[in-house]
Formats: structure tokens, C-alpha cells, sequence
């Protein structure tokens, strides 16, 4: 049977073919079931299917596949679990839009249960073509059989992990100032907070308010001042009307200014730091050291002047008026309110050195607030309920008690599009403090804010009474069990995560949302006795109690089965608020109790899942307990989940586990446009991921993306380069192929001839065969250090020099020529042996072409994803045989690269190369490969002469890059030395020896590093140098050379014409040129050379050829005529 032969190579024709034969052969699935003796696990991280799949996707799903398919190929059995993220904001937010309400609609204008239904149905909107996108790449995962987190069986088990959790005192409520989105009407977790592109930077209205303190409170060495301010700077002066204190550093120098308000004219006294005076009284300012001189005339260059320095410490204690006249009181102990009092969180980097503390909306300020003594109120009032409340409504809305600010949106982005005021609060409030002398300056200032990661919209620092997990209590534990992690890049483990794990908070589980995981803690309404569910068994056996007490009317689980683990019967319930805060539980006193409102930190789903994709430990508890399919052998994720998918998966692991939930991590980096913006459809950049694969196909594009950049860098991507690994790397294999099928088909080549020995094989056979040892060697390394990059590389340079360059050319006339010998069998067994290899290591990445060729070298014997992964044979390596061909290669490149620069064609033969040696032994491996040489530059002669040689003068001269940092100022000393070096020191450096050279009565040394050695040019030759081997080429050209070029030239292009005729490469020809008196004399003297290599019969020249083909090179241009002889 023979191979199979392609006219073109066709990459989206192949994918396709393979696609429909995996589907029929069940290969992935076989590529599972066929390995029983170790498992390799692996983690999917889950999308969330309500939105379509982007470029990067195609990335972050190719690193993952690869090492999966790697380890199947090493024996290992790789289940792999697709999975969906269905919870959290992005769908609530999509719902929401879609049915054009706001949060505060949800339980009026539609309720919570059809909400609900609305996020269920609108999360799995895309997964038709996320599947698409996953078979199109040649991902594998299991997408029959995928977790889904809102399925019930998925929440139970997260349920488990809390009360696990609260059973071990790690779960806690606590009222404290946090990150809140009111677009998205919830508090955000630190690790929200710090996604990437979280924190932006914003122009914002910022003030240098004024506070008058209180004459009786003003210390003794400051009383004979009137009105003294105290300076404080704000970039949020919405926060003003909420101010309760002000916070100086008790060790900051601080001074006492006369001066004049910027707006009013008025004299004014102000206090801030003395080291920030100058950033303070910058324009418009003018220091004077005279009193008498402290005359205000213009506001271009108004006077001040130091009176007095002292210490924070000094003034702590006194108190000042309410800024803002409009604000009430706060409701607990406004006697301890508007005064200062000391933090250490205070600076002198930028600002007047005194904080504006408002404790409502500020984690530093209410630390700073509850820590003095007495303790500073916050600015809370009692609303029509009697609930304490801040002057911000969760809305972002300024609450009505404010007078004209009232109902107003703090952040002119919280307003629907194009309703925004012109003015901000922030001006409304900047305005009036000018009016009333109540700002010192006022100004536009840029810097850095955070927004909701998925709203965009600003967030706010707020209130809120939440459920917290105890990260800070274990911390110690989770940054011992990172230093286990295998991460790559390790910079990543030690640096961002690390250092994220170092000043990790206590992490904030709660959500005032609706679409997501319950939070499933009862309290009862004293707020005495809590009760937290831990599984849906545990729920009913309370519900029944509830229902026996009269605390329930009916069970409205009543439906379902205890015991039966099926989906069927968990479908039967749903575990999501509309149902559950319907459900009432029992205290101990026969009282009501309802549950927690809140739902949990979407990112608590998807860390779960090593667990919950389970349902352990209600099911398949061996899975977790026995570590079957935990902890992870490997994930990978974008470098974003440093602070989401990976931090929670390490913190549960770590909690309730005390192990690592995972060993080895990529954490890939940005896929941006070729100018190395980040993509988005706004700026229209964007890449289609489906055009990409319909124009370049999987191979390409996945190959493109591994090979161009390692994993965790930022990849610049440019379909240009898509095309170019098609065509080099995917078109250099292909070709490769079509040439060994073809003379293979010819030859009636069969894969089951008697295998011709390593031994008895020719020496390009034997080099070839130990540089393919060693390239399995080194991609397996590559590979078993999650170094994908490494692989494609080195694959690609192989195949491309070695291979296809090296030794497919010089091997050629063994293919086509003489007879089917051993000789012939041993290079196509060799070829064979290449091709199949490359096919297996290969297949990891580039997994439908691999497969094709696989299959193709080995007559459909099934896939290669079911094959093993080859095994390195170390007595196949000839590492001097790899010297030699490498030492001939280094030589041709320098004398190619002489003829490219003088722009003499290979085809024209020249006289002679003169090839210096060190020793004996380089010498003898000279003779060895001197035939080669001379064939492969088309050279007559090649002499090999001494490197002590007076033929070749050997100098040596600077290494700037190395000699630059090393000597400084005296490296032109060092570089005259070197300049005027004797040939024995040289010839000593030469040979890895150090020479020692004095500098201003210092010895130093010289190695091979700091210096090139090179030869001079000699008359009449061409000389070259590079990498310590040196050629010198004779480029004169006689008249028996020219003649023997323009022969080559001739030969060159009657074989691209018999290809265009479609001639086989048996056919015999007879050949007509147009007649030239210069071409004719060069054949004739290479008659028998040009016959043989076309297969010409006869040659002819004709005064009159009537022919459109055309033969030119240089100046010739003549007509030619080809026949095949029947």
C-alpha cells in the first residue's frame, strides 16, 4: 500500500478530516480508557458561557490541552471535567439590561424567583458555540458531562466547605468599610478589587479644605494666633459633609503660616506639615521672611510666611467646626466628634500631611477613628426606620437630610448615560467651600482609582455588616504551602500571589445580590443562636422540625428523596434565594429564623470545585480523601486569577485540606494586538477567534501563539505571523512528507523491510538519527518543566535546519538516484523514523496536523494521541558525529554568507577555501568532512592549513558589551592593551586560556569573553569569522568554473520546468535550447553533467525555437523546449 500524496498542503482540509475521525473512532475518549496505571489531574478553570469567546481563549485553552495530551502520550490516564461559572454580576448585570431594570426593581417590578429563571436561562446562552470554539481548537475536556454551578448537587457540596469552614471558627461577621460597587449594589472582596485594569487613572476634582479650629481648644503656644485653619487635602470631596476628624502623624514636623485665602483675599493662619510646604504654597505663593511684608496685592503672588514649628504630637486634641453646615450630627456621640487625633498610616508623600478622616467611608480612617480615645463617632444618622445609616445611600445617592446635595449621585458615572449634571458634586461642594473661606486651593488631579471589575463604574468605600472568612489567622499556612507550588513563572508564585498572600485581609464572603450561591446561615431574631446547613439532608431534617413547631406550613422538599444521589432527584429542588429565604428554621427556643440575605463570593463557586465537580463528599469521597482526583497535578489560568481562581482555590485547599489544592500553574499573560494594545471591540482591534481558525486553521494558529512568546509573557499577536508558521514550519514538514511519499511510492518503499542497522546506516542517516535522540531528550524536559515555548522551538529548528535544510538536500540524490539498495532503504527508514517522531512529540501542540501525518507514515494505524511518547536511546547519540556535521555546518554558513555578501550564487563554482585548524584531532575531523564541505559551498579544493599560519594573521580586538561594565573609566586603557596583544597571547586566549594584563599597578585578566578573535583579510581572498571559526574563500572565477556555473544554472531551470510540465521524476526528456554561443560553449564542456542530472536524452541548439518558455539568469535570456520521450 502506498503513502499517501497532497498536492498542496490544505491545514483547514486536514483539521476538518481529523475532527470527523476522532468523532467516529471515540479517540479521545480511547485516549482515557486505554491508560490504567497512573492518573495525571488536571483543572479547568470555568468560563462563564454567557458571553462569546475571545483570541485569548484559543491561548489559554491551547496551554491546557497540550499537557494534557503530553501526559496521556507518557502513559498517564488525564480525565478532564469541563465546567461552567454561572453566578456573580456579569450575568445578573446582562439580565438586567436585557430586561431593562435596575437592581432596585428586583422583588417589585418582577420578582426574585423570574429573575432568577431569567440569570438560569441567560447564563448557558453562548455554550453552543464555546463548544464550537473548544472542538475547532482541539481542546479535549469532557463537555458531556460538565460541573455547572448552580447546579444543586454543586451547591450542597459548597454549602459543605462553609460549614466546614464555620465548624472550624473560621467564619465570622463583622461590620466594617469596604469596597462597594453600588452599580452592581454589592460589596466586592479585596481580591476583586485588585483584577487587572481594576484600578484606573481618573481627573477628579480635588480641594485643600480649610477647618476653623475652635479658639477654646487651641493649645497655649498657639493662642495668641486668631482663626487658625487646619490644611487637609482631599480627592473625594463628597466625603467632606461626612468628616469627623482629622488625623496628623504625632513625630511630623508641622508649621504654623500666615497668609491669605487664594479666592476670598482674606489673612488667614494655617497649619500643615513643613515638608510639604513647598508642594503646598506652589503657584500663586510667595515666601516672605518679614512680617511687615505680609501684604496682600494681587493673587498672582500673595505673601506667606513660617511663624511657628511643632509637632503632631503637640496638637492633638484640639477641635474645629464642622465643615460642612449643612451635615447633621452623628448620631452617637457627637461630642467626640471634629477633633485631631493621631494615626500612623499618615505621610508626608503628598497632600498637607493632616488626613481628612471620615470613618464611614475610609478602612484607614475608621482604624484611625476607633483607636482614639475617646472614640471618634462616625458619621451615621438614624433613617425612618431607626437604622444607622451613612450619608450615602447604597445607590451612591446622597441622602435628603443634605439639603441641596440630596438625592444626588456622589459619582457622575452613577447616572444613567447622558443625564449626568454638568457640575459634579464634587464641584457643587469645591464651589461653596470657596464661598465660605473654607478651601485653601482647589484643583484637577489625576490618579489612580478602582472601578468594579465588571460594571466599569467607580467604587465606593462603604458600611456594610458582612460574613468574613479568617484568611488572616492562616496566613502563615498558606504562604508555607505556596512555596510547594511549582509556578510558572516563578516570579509569579513569589512576586504577585505571594506577596498578594503576604498582606492578604480576611476574605469578604458576602453579596447583596440574587443570582448566585446562598449563603446558608439561619439566625434567629434576637439574633442569640445561629445555625448553618451543611447539606441538603441536614436542611430537611430542619425543615421537618420547623413544620412540627408550627414555624412552617409544609416541607417544600416534601418531593424529595434522602439517599438518592441521582440528577434527577436533585433536579427536583433548587437551592437559590427565591426558595430558600422562603425557608424558616427553629431555634433551640422554639423562635423563628431566618436566613442571612446574602449570597456568597462568586469566586467561592469556582474554587470549590476541585470538590463540588464531585459532589463529594456526598459522593466519590475516595476522589478527594484518597487523592484520586485531588489535588490538581496541574492548572492554568491568565495571570489574572493570581487574585481570583487561584487565590481561592489555595485558600479553601489550605483551610479545610491543609494542602495545596494544586502543584504545578501556568498563569498565562495578555494575548494584545501587534502594537501590544490591549484588544477590545471599542477600540477595534479585536480579533475574531472563528475568522483566525476559518482562514489559518487550529495547527497554525495554536502553533503561532506557543512558539512566538513563552506562555506567562504578553503576546503580541499578529496574524502575519500565523501565516509565517504555516508556511516555514507546517510547509517545510509538509514538503518533507510529499518528498518522502513520493519517491517512497516510487521506490515501492514498505514500512516492513528488514530494518537496516544504526551501525551499518550512512553517517547523515546516523547524524540525523542522534540529533533526533536528542531533540526527544530536550522537548521531553521541556515539556516535563510545563515549557511549551521550549518545545515548539526546538522542534521547529529542527525540522527546518536539520531535517528539512541538512539532511533531506544532501540526502536528495540517495532518494532519486541508483538503485533500491540498503543504502536507499536505510535513508527512508531514517526519514520514516524522523517524520513519525516529530508526528508524536509534535502532536501535543499541533494536534490535528500531527495526527494526519502520523497516520499517514504509518497507513491509518489509529491516532497519534493514542501512541507513546518516543524513548530517548542514548546509544543512538554520536556526540562527535553531531561536532562534525555541526564544526561543516558552522563552515558553509561563513562561506554562504561570503558569497551572499560578494553576491556570488551557489550554483557558480569557485577554486578554493582555506580552513585554519587548532590541533591534530580538528584537523583529522577536517579531512572526514572536507568532501561535504566542498559539496555543499561548491568549492574544488579545500586546504587546511595551521592557525599559527603566517597565511592568516590572527588578531583580536575589544568586546565593548563585556569590557564596558567591567572597566569603567579605564576601558580605553584596557582597549589599547588589547590592540597591541602578541600573537602567543592571543593563541593563549584563544584557547580558553587567561591572560593577565597591569592596569595603573593592578593585575587584571583577559578571557575568551572580553575579547573576538578574527583574522586579517588577505589579498585576493575573502575572510570570515565568527564563534571562533574562521574561512578564507578564493572567489577568482576562470573561464572552466564560469562555464560549469552557467551549467548549474541551465540544469536549475529545465527542472522547474519539468515540474510545471507535471513530469514524473522518472521521465526521460529530450531538450531544445534557443541557440547561444556562450551557453552552448558551457554546455558542451558540461555535457554529460547536464544530461544526467535532467534525464535528457538528447540536447539540441536551434537558430529558430518557436517556444514561450524562457530560460534567464544574469544576462541570458533564452528560448527552451522540453519533451518527455514515451
Amino acid at each position: 500500500m502506498s503513502f499517501k500524496e497532497y498536492k498542496t498542503l490544505d491545514l483547514i482540509k486536514v483539521s476538518d478530516h481529523i475532527s470527523s475521525f476522532w468523532k467516529v473512532d471515540k479517540t479521545f475518549e480511547k485516549s482515557i480508557s486505554s491508560r490504567d496505571k497512573k492518573e495525571f489531574i488536571f483543572y479547568e478553570g470555568p468560563p462563564s458561557a454567557n458571553g462569546m469567546p475571545g483570541i485569548h481563549h484559543v491561548m489559554a485553552r491551547a496551554i491546557k490541552d497540550i499537557f494534557c495530551r503530553y501526559k496521556t502520550l507518557k502513559g498517564f490516564k488525564v480525565n478532564r471535567k469541563a465546567g461552567w461559572d454561572t453566578h456573580g454580576l456579569p450575568i445578573e448585570l446582562g439580565v438586567e439590561k436585557e430586561l431593562n431594570i435596575s437592581k432596585e426593581d428586583i422583588g417589585s417590578k418582577i420578582s426574585i424567583k423570574d429573575y432568577n429563571e431569567a440569570c438560569k436561562k441567560a447564563v448557558m446562552k453562548y455554550t453552543d458555540v464555546w463548544n464550537n470554539l473548544t472542538e475547532r481548537i482541539g481542546y479535549w475536556v469532557d463537555m458531556e458531562n460538565p460541573y455547572i454551578t448552580y447546579k444543586s448537587k454543586y451547591i450542597e457540596s459548597v454549602w459543605w466547605l462553609l460549614k466546614n469552614l464555620h465548624d472550624k471558627k473560621l467564619i465570622y461577621k463583622g461590620y466594617s468599610v469596604q469596597p462597594y460597587s453600588p452599580k452592581a449594589g454589592t460589596g466586592l472582596s479585596s481580591h476583586e478589587l485588585n483584577q487587572p485594569g481594576t484600578y484606573q487613572d481618573i481627573t477628579d476634582t480635588t480641594v485643600t479644605a480649610q477647618f476653623e479650629c475652635l479658639e477654646e481648644s487651641i493649645p497655649n503656644f498657639l493662642k495668641k494666633y486668631s482663626k487658625i485653619y487646619i490644611l487637609a487635602w482631599t480627592t473625594t470631596p463628597w466625603t467632606l459633609p461626612s468628616n469627623t476628624a482629622l488625623t496628623v502623624g504625632e513625630k511630623i514636623e508641622y508649621c504654623l503660616i500666615k497668609t491669605y485665602n487664594l479666592y476670598t483675599h482674606q489673612p488667614i493662619n494655617v497649619v500643615l506639615a513643613k515638608e510639604l510646604i513647598t508642594k503646598v504654597f506652589k503657584t500663586n505663593f510667595k515666601e516672605v521672611s518679614k512680617q511687615d511684608e505680609l501684604i496682600f496685592n494681587n493673587d498672582k503672588e500673595i505673601p506667606y510666611i513660617v511663624v511657628e514649628t511643632f509637632l503632631g504630637k503637640d496638637i492633638v486634641g484640639m477641635k474645629y467646626h464642622q465643615i460642612w453646615d449643612d451635615s447633621p450630627l452623628p448620631n452617637d456621640s457627637p461630642e467626640n466628634a471634629f477633633r485631631l487625633i493621631s494615626g500612623d498610616f499618615v505621610t508626608t508623600e503628598d497632600g498637607t500631611g493632616i488626613v481628612h478622616t471620615a470613618p464611614t467611608f475610609g478602612a484607614d480612617d475608621a482604624i484611625a477613628a476607633k483607636n482614639a480615645k475617646p472614640e471618634v463617632p462616625p458619621m451615621l444618622i438614624k433613617n425612618k426606620n431607626g437604622d444607622l445609616v451613612p450619608l450615602v445611600d447604597l445607590q451612591g445617592k446622597f441622602v435628603k437630610e443634605l439639603g441641596f446635595l440630596g438625592g444626588k449621585f456622589v459619582k457622575n458615572e452613577y447616572y444613567e448615560k447622558g443625564k449626568a449634571p454638568e457640575r459634579s458634586v464634587d464641584v457643587e461642594i469645591a464651589i461653596k467651600l470657596k464661598e465660605e473661606n473654607k478651601a485653601f486651593r482647589v484643583e484637577k488631579y489625576t490618579h489612580s482609582y478602582p472601578n468594579c471589575w465588571r460594571t466599569d463604574k467607580p467604587i465606593l468605600y462603604y458600611p456594610l455588616n458582612s460574613w468574613f472568612i479568617k484568611v488572616t489567622e492562616k496566613r502563615e499556612e498558606l504562604i508555607a504551602l505556596n512555596n510547594k507550588i511549582n509556578w510558572k513563572p516563578k516570579s509569579t508564585g513569589e512576586g504577585r500571589f505571594g506577596n498578594w498572600l503576604n498582606n492578604a485581609n480576611d476574605w469578604n464572603l458576602s453579596r447583596s445580590r440574587f443570582w448566585g450561591i446562598p449563603l446558608p446561615i439561619w439566625v434567629s431574631e434576637d439574633g442569640s443562636e445561629k445555625k448553618v446547613i451543611g447539606s441538603v439532608k441536614q436542611l430537611i431534617e430542619e425543615i421537618n422540625h420547623s413544620v412540627s413547631s408550627g414555624n412552617m406550613k409544609k416541607n417544600p422538599f416534601e418531593d424529595f428523596e434522602l439517599g438518592n444521589m441521582t440528577d434527577e432527584n436533585y433536579d427536583k429542588i433548587d437551592l437559590h434565594k427565591h426558595t430558600i429565604d422562603e425557608i424558616v428554621l427553629t431555634s433551640s427556643s422554639n423562635n423563628k429564623m431566618y436566613r442571612e440575605s446574602d449570597l456568597i463570593d462568586v469566586w467561592f463557586d469556582s474554587g470549590s470545585m476541585p470538590y463540588a465537580q464531585w459532589h463529594y463528599p456526598f459522593e466519590n469521597k475516595d476522589y478527594i480523601d484518597k487523592h484520586k482526583f485531588f489535588p490538581a497535578d496541574y492548572i492554568a489560568e491568565g495571570v489574572d486569577q493570581t487574585r481570583g481562581w487561584f487565590y481561592t482555590l489555595h485558600v479553601i485547599g489550605t483551610l479545610i485540606f491543609k494542602t495545596n489544592s494544586y502543584k504545578n500553574v501556568i498563569s498565562n499573560g495578555l494575548v494584545l494586538d501587534k502594537n501590544g494594545q490591549k484588544m477590545s471591540k471599542r477600540l477595534g482591534n479585536a480579533v475574531d477567534p472563528f475568522e483566525t481558525l476559518d482562514k489559518y486553521g487550529p495547527d497554525a494558529t495554536r502553533w503561532y501563539m506557543i512558539s512566538n512568546s513563552n506562555p506567562w509573557d504578553n503576546l503580541k499577536f499578529d496574524v502575519s505571523g500565523i501565516e509565517e508558521v504555516r508556511r516555514k514550519f507546517f510547509g517545510t514538514i509538509h514538503n518533507i512528507y510529499s518528498f518522502f511519499s513520493l519517491y517512497s511510492n516510487i521506490d515501492g518503499f514498505d514500512l516492513n523491510s528488514k530494518h537496516v542497522d544504526y551501525n551499518d546506516r550512512h553517517e547523515l542517516d546516523r547524524w540525523i538519527i542522534s540529533e533526533l535522540n536528542t531533540l526527544i531528550k530536550e522537548v521531553e524536559e521541556a515539556y516535563n518543566n510545563y515549557e511549551p515555548t521550549k518545545s515548539a522551538r526546538l522542534i521547529s529548528n529542527f525540522v527546518q535546519d536539520n531535517l528539512s535544510n541538512w539532511y533531506v538536500r544532501l540526502s536528495r540524490r540517495r532518494f532519486w538516484k541508483g538503485e533500491f539498495n540498503q543504502d536507499k532503504i536505510s535513508a527512508y527508514q531514517t526519514l520514516h523514523e524522523c517524520l513519525s517522531n516529530i508526528s508524536i512529540i509534535s502532536s501535543p501542540i499541533s494536534p490535528f496536523y500531527m495526527d494526519n501525518l502520523y497516520q499517514d507514515l504509518n497507513k491509518n494505524n489509529g491516532s497519534v494521541h493514542l501512541s507513546n511518547y518516543p524513548i530517548y536511546n542514548e546509544n543512538l547519540v554520536d556526540k562527535v558525529l553531531e561536532r562534525k556535521i555541526r564544526l561543516s555546518q558552522e563552515i558553509c554558513s561563513l562561506a554562504l554568507s561570503l558569497r551572499k555578501k560578494e553576491k556570488i550564487k551557489v550554483r557558480q563554482p569557485l577554486p578554493k577555501i582555506l580552513v585554519p585548524f587548532k590541533n591534530e584531532d580538528e584537523k583529522n575531523t577536517l579531512i572526514e568532512i572536507s568532501e561535504f564541505i566542498k559539496s555543499e559551498i561548491n568549492v574544488k579544493e579545500i586546504e587546511l592549513i595551521s592557525d599559527s599560519s603566517s597565511i592568516l594573521v590572527k588578531k583580536a580586538k575589544p568586546n565593548f558589551k563585556v569590557l564596558g561594565p567591567k572597566y569603567g573609566k579605564n576601558l580605553k586603557e584596557v582597549v589599547n592593551q588589547i590592540n597591541s596583544l602578541k600573537i602567543d597571547k592571543i593563541n593563549a586566549i584563544d584557547d580558553g586560556e587567561l591572560v593577565e594584563i597591569r592596569l595603573n599597578d593592578v593585575d587584571y585578566t583577559l578571557s575568551s569573553d572580553d575579547v573576538e578573535i578574527y583574522f586579517e583579510d588577505i589579498e585576493g581572498w575573502l575572510v570570515a569569522s565568527e564563534n571562533g571559526k574562521t574561512i578564507a574563500l578564493d572567489t577568482s572565477i576562470n573561464e572552466s568554473l564560469k562555464n560549469e556555473g552557467i551549467s548549474r544554472e541551465i540544469v536549475n531551470r529545465i527542472q522547474n520546468l519539468r515540474k510545471e510540465s507535471n513530469f514524473n521524476v522518472s521521465d526521460k526528456i529530450i531538450i531544445e535550447l534557443e541557440r547561444n554561443n556562450l551557453i552552448e560553449k558551457a554546455i558542451f564542456a558540461n555535457l554529460d553533467y547536464v544530461k544526467n542530472e535532467t534525464l535528457a536524452k538528447e540536447l539540441n541548439f536551434l537558430d529558430n525555437l518557436d517556444s514561450t518558455s524562457k530560460i534567464e539568469f544574469d544576462d541570458f535570456s533564452l528560448g527552451v523546449k522540453i519533451y518527455k520521450i514515451n
